[in-house]
């Protein structure tokens, strides 16, 4: 399962209608939970995901919106005794900030939580999910960006595979050893190429884009994803207030999507003096053609299929 839970979507100052931020990215066994702020604890209760469902926690930044929740959902996994090691990724700079979250009131810890500081631009941690990158953005406060790439596969081709009678276990002893021979030396056998019966697959790839102001770091994130999830706090008429506050306004959000070839873009975080969603979305039209979903609380949304 490949998934965007949505769990908030407000940016500084909450609403009746939104919580504050936090997104869990289902990627097979993974569940990557961004930027939790106040409430995820409840939120992930609304939207059906446990505890157990975590397995990395990533911070963008230490501004109240992305990170308040952390108290709650650290304490949570030991509580349901989570059995498996979960990671945190945060930016360096904020080490005393984390050390508060996490242990800002007094619980019997019995989770394995293992704090992974972001030093510098690059990969945090890879594995058979792929690899999950980090760059730095542009905002009042260190902050940082994430891209998850999964490497490229291989698809296999069931008529090719019947042409050579490839099946069953074969067909996973070529998967692992890149040819095998079929039919036998009495049998004029021949060696089977795993690139005659496949075709190159494309891994996926995902982004997470929040407060910044536009910056070369923001492209090389988006550049090529199936989905990006990204701020968009303003509206096109408050640019300038964008800019001197470090955020990005719809219709920027869909300049990057365009430029960077994204397939599916995720608008969020939306400033509380805005009443109307679908005015993000009308924005980001007016630039990007693809697919747009306006984030909303409790939503999900499915990685698109390859």
């Amino acid at each position: 399962m490949r998934e965007l839970v949505v769990l908030g979507t407000a940016s500084q100052a909450p609403t009746r209608m939104r919580n504050h931020n936090g997104y869990l990215l289902r990627w097979d066994d993974e569940g990557m939970l961004f930027d939790p702020g106040e409430g995820t604890q409840r939120q992930m209760l609304f939207a059906g995901v446990s505890a157990t469902d975590v397995t990395r926690i990533c911070l963008t930044h230490f501004h109240g919106d992305h990170c308040l929740g952390v108290p709650g959902v650290v304490q949570r996994l030991s509580l349901d005794r989570v059995q498996r090691p979960v990671y945190a990724h945060y930016p360096a700079s904020g080490r005393d900030f984390f050390g508060r979250l996490r242990y800002a009131a007094s619980f019997y810890e019995t989770a394995d939580l293992r704090e992974e500081p972001v030093e510098t631009d690059g990969p945090v941690a890879s594995g058979t999910f792929g690899t999950l990158s980090a760059l730095r953005l542009e905002h009042p406060v260190d902050s940082y960006g994430y891209r998850l790439v999964e490497p490229d596969g291989r698809r296999m081709l069931p008529d090719r595979l019947a042409e050579y009678g490839i099946a069953g276990p074969d067909i996973g002893r070529l998967q692992r050893e890149g040819s095998i021979s079929v039919g036998g030396p009495g049998a004029g056998g021949a060696t089977v190429a795993l690139e005659d019966v496949s075709e190159h697959r494309r891994g996926q790839r995902f982004a997470f884009i929040m407060d910044t102001r536009l910056c070369e770091n923001v492209f090389a994130l988006a550049d090529g994803v199936d989905m990006l999830v990204i701020e968009s706090t303003f509206l096109a008429a408050e640019a300038e207030l964008a800019e001197s506050f470090g955020h990005l306004t719809a219709a920027q959000a869909g300049r990057v999507a365009a430029e960077c070839g994204v397939r599916l873009l995720v608008l969020t975080h939306f400033s509380q003096r805005y009443t109307d969603p679908a005015a993000f979305g009308a924005e980001a039209a007016r630039h990007f053609d693809g697919p747009i979903v306006v984030a909303e609380d409790l939503a999900r949304v499915p990685v698109p299929k390859r």
